[in-house]
């Protein structure tokens, strides 16, 4: 069969079951602030800006370039819509 009989058929079930043919992806929310407790697996109580407390941990990149975090660093945190108590630590400012 040619190929273009299988993606029409897919983008047509997609569309059948009442949705786009691509969910779109969860919009991460961005925060800034400060490490105030770093615990022994890699896991930092950072208070925001906004004044709460997030239980963060190192994104994968900075894990494999070894960047290091200890309290009083300045970071930017990715927090999930669903759950505003933690986050991943994805930037590290000078």
């Amino acid at each position: 069969m040619p190929r273009d009989h299988f993606r029409s058929t897919r983008a047509l079930f997609s569309r059948a079951r009442g949705g786009d043919a691509i969910a779109t992806k969860e919009e991460k929310l961005e925060l800034e602030g400060e490490v105030v407790e770093a615990f022994p697996n890699g896991m930092f109580k950072i208070a925001l800006d906004t004044g709460q407390d997030v239980l963060g941990y190192t994104a994968g990149k900075m894990r494999r370039y070894r960047i290091r975090i200890n309290p009083g660093d300045r970071v930017k945190v990715e927090v999930s819509p669903y759950d505003l108590s933690r986050g991943r630590i994805v930037f590290r400012y000078r």
